[in-house]
Order: structure tokens, then sequence, then C-alpha cells
């Protein structure tokens, strides 16, 4: 079935309790970075049982629309800025070009780090929340973040997302279940846990540690890391031509 409307806060909270949303995107050098491609990763992610995907772009957000995809979208809209190392929706306008391509969620980065132009978290929340009128979801690194996004600026579900990717938690090569755990405790709104999930035991201990719902992206969707990945784990070329020769 096709979805027809944006769905509200309360039916994506019912959506995705207890669920896996795929994160379908691609790097811009990556053959994958088509809006048909990640369109066909999203439907497939929908109909063997995700509970939501998250995608990248205006362009692409559209075409996972317009393939009939019918689980909550959670839109971000990357961007590389001098002078910030705010990544992820960093500004008002780049949420808003994502809630305007159809996005049910917008998720922005929500660490203390200074955004483009001075602009600021809870400015940038508050618009969404009023002007665009969506969900917002808060990419973290650490529980600090969690409370102010959730408990200061009023965002709707807190992921761990950032964890390992800011300056202060850097070297973190495993998601972060001490994080989700400290959030799940003393938060009031869906916690969910992304970073660095590569098995399914790994989605099993996200809940254990009290998840609300969990992302996976490179595991799943992410064909160029998985290639390289199996690529590191065989013998080189040169070993290979030796043992041909022998």
């Amino acid at each position: 079935m096709t979805r027809k409307h944006l769905m509200e806060l309360k039916e994506i909270i019912t959506a995705w309790q207890g669920g896996l949303v795929v994160s379908c995107q691609a790097a811009a050098d990556s053959a994958l970075a088509r809006p048909d491609i990640i369109a066909a990763l999203a439907l497939t992610a929908a109909r063997n049982g995700a509970v939501g995907v998250r995608i990248d772009g205006a362009e692409n957000i559209v075409a996972v629309r317009g393939v009939g995809v019918n689980v909550p979208v959670i839109g971000i809209e990357k961007q590389l800025n001098e002078g910030s190392e705010v990544y992820i929706t960093p500004t008002y306008d780049s949420a808003a070009r994502v809630a305007g391509s159809g996005a049910d969620v917008i998720a922005l980065d929500a660490t203390g780090r200074a955004r483009p132009g001075g602009e600021k978290l809870f400015d940038i929340v508050g618009r969404i929340k009023r002007e665009l009128r969506r969900p917002v979801m808060a990419d973290v690194a650490t529980y600090e973040e969690g409370l102010r996004a959730a408990e200061e600026a009023g965002a709707d579900f807190v992921g761990t997302t950032l964890s390992g990717y800011t300056a202060e938690t850097a070297g973190r090569d495993a998601p972060d279940f001490p994080l989700v755990e400290q959030l799940a405790a003393r938060l009031n709104v869906p916690v969910v846990c992304e970073g660095r999930l590569r098995s399914a035991g790994d989605v099993r201990r996200a809940f254990e540690c009290g998840a609300f719902a969990v992302v996976i992206g490179g595991a799943i969707t992410g064909v160029d890391w998985l290639v390289r990945h199996y690529v590191a784990a065989t013998k080189s070329r040169g070993q290979r031509s030796e043992v041909r020769g022998q």
C-alpha cells in the first residue's frame, strides 16, 4: 500500500517501537549514489520488515516517496561547511529542504559544536516543530548532549548516531551501548541506537540496553564498505599469483 500522508508523531512512535530502521545512503563517489538506487534499497528494506528508513538529500527522499515506501522516512541533508564540523542537517534551511521533500522526521546533529552562520540548535529545533511541523531526531555523541537535546531543545527522539565521530568520543569502534543505557534510563523520549551495529547480536544487545529502536546502515546497505571489508580479509594479489606459480 502506498502511503498518502506524512505520519504524525504518535504513528511514528507506534511504527518504530522495537523495530529496525535501515539507513539507505551512499557516498557521493559511489556507483550507488543515484536516487533510483537509493529508492530501491529503501523499498527493499521496507518490504523485508524494516520499520523506517533514513535517507540523505531531498532528491533521494523524493525518489523514495515515488516508489511507494510505506514506512516513516527520517530525512537528513549532509553538508560540508568551512569553519564548522556539523555535517548532518546543520542549518534551518537544510531542514526545510528535507521537510519539503517529504520526510516524516528531520534528523540533525545535536552536538555542542558550532553551526554554520552561528545558528543555534535550540532555535532550529523550535522552528522545525513550529514552522515545518515535523518531529525531530537529535543525533548526539554524549550523555550531556542527549539531555540538552531532549529536555531543553525539545527533540522528539534521541539517537546515539555521532558517538565516535566527535573529538571527545573519537576512537570508538563498537556501538555505544553504555550511552544507550544511560539515555534510556533518564529520558522520557525514545532513544534510538545508531552507529556501528554490525550483527544480530548487536541489535539484541541494543534492545537489552533500553533502545526504543535501532538504525543500521553500513552493515546492510553500505555495499562499498562491505566489499572493502571482505577484500581486506583476502590474500593480496601478489600472494595469489605466487601460489598459482608454484
